[in-house]
């Protein structure tokens, strides 16, 4: 499996194992830029807002991740 074909999701990877971790580094990074773009633009004051937001990024981002990964959402070309 080569790394730049995984990451522009041109060739998934063959295993489920691979595709969630796939999955949960994307989910990650949409949790965190999402904390970190809130807290920088100061658009909550109440954490949980914050929190709250951040996770349904992520969790839009796990599972869209792996509706492309598995073949769920074609993709255009």
């Amino acid at each position: 499996m080569e790394k730049d074909k995984v990451m522009n999701m041109i060739d998934p990877p063959n295993g489920t194992k691979d595709q969630i971790v796939n999955a949960c580094i994307y989910a990650g990074l949409s949790f965190f830029t999402a904390l970190a773009g809130m807290s920088i633009t100061q658009i909550t004051t109440n954490p949980q807002t914050a929190l709250v937001a951040s996770g349904i990024s992520a969790g839009l981002a796990f599972f869209t991740s792996l509706a492309v990964q598995r073949g769920l959402v074609k993709r255009e070309q």
